[in-house]
């Protein structure tokens, strides 16, 4: 039988079979993946063949897993040589940004950008919470939401307590796999309760020591918004590291560094103070961001790209 992973604890998984059936499963030994250390062999989203086990009713053993046309990676929390496998197959990611309570850096909402473009996944912002925006606000997010815009992603305001965006957000999911991601405390949860209300997902408080989120989503899961539109919920992320990208490849998962590397005067530039840099003088100029500049040059120095 063949059937789409739904739901991941870790050791268990909820696989759908094409007629909807659920089964609980597990693994049968240990699943290799070629050139990548992952601490969970398998994700939601996952296509993967299973039998059902006759004497444990609806139980199932995983036997196989279906190519990955792409997915999203982070370096795992716990075990440091290992990454960690968000979602596969996915046809666009929703990353929801807030700008208070609490707020999101752009190293975080680049780190997310790059591993997207890195597996040609499209990527949406969602800049949540604009109900808390006041006038300066509002505008902040309107020059981010533009800059974020002109090289490529596209953005939308929302709040799920005054209904602002969720409609359109609802038409962006329409006959999709979708996830959706953010920190922890930028209102995932929410969002989905006001898309699907049926769901009634856990919400929690932003903690007023330390204005950090608080996880409300232990585990990855699969949402049927309707027939044939999927959402996939995550736990919020605190630190995003990325995971096998060589220095010289970074600049090619921004594009707007992507469209001017023949530009400059060495092949093997790096964009930092090399002479005849066509990167550094569109910066200078204003045609690339400062913020996405500042951004990549994190990316480039640190040791494992996690803040």
């Amino acid at each position: 039988m063949t059937g789409t992973i739904v739901k991941s604890t870790g050791s268990w998984y909820v696989v759908r079979e094409a007629s909807g059936q659920l089964h609980r499963c597990r693994l049968r030994g240990k699943f290799k993946h070629k050139g990548l250390k992952v601490s969970n062999p398998l994700a939601v989203g996952d296509q993967v063949d299973f039998t059902v086990e006759a004497q444990t009713e609806g139980a199932g053993v995983i036997h196989h897993i279906e190519p990955r046309r792409n997915y999203i990676i982070r370096r795992s929390v716990h075990k440091t040589e290992h990454a960690h496998i968000v979602a596969a197959n996915l046809d666009q990611a929703l990353l929801v940004v807030t700008l208070a309570s609490p707020a999101t850096s752009f190293g975080f909402i680049d780190r997310f950008l790059v591993t997207a473009e890195a597996y040609s996944i499209p990527v949406t912002l969602l800049f949540n919470k604009t109900d808390l925006y006041d006038e300066d606000l509002a505008d902040y997010q309107d020059q981010i939401l533009k800059m974020y815009s002109r090289v490529g992603y596209p953005g939308l305001r929302c709040s799920a307590h005054n209904g602002e965006g969720v409609a359109d957000i609802d038409a962006l999911l329409d006959g999709k796999v979708s996830l959706l991601s953010g920190h922890s405390g930028v209102g995932k949860s929410t969002l989905i309760n006001a898309l699907v209300p049926d769901l009634d997902l856990k919400t929690a408080e932003i903690s007023e020591f330390s204005d950090k989120g608080v996880h409300t989503t232990t585990f990855a899961e699969m949402l049927e918004v309707r027939p044939g539109t999927y959402l996939i919920d995550t736990p919020g992320i605190k630190e995003l590291g990325l995971v096998d990208m060589k220095p010289g490849e970074l600049a090619h998962y921004f594009p707007e560094m992507r469209a001017l590397l023949n530009q400059c005067r060495y092949h093997n530039c790096q964009h930092l103070h090399e002479p005849g840099c066509a990167v550094r003088e569109a910066v200078d100029k204003g045609r690339i961001a400062l913020p996405r500049y500042d951004s990549y040059v994190s990316m480039l120095e640190a040791e494992d790209n996690r803040k």
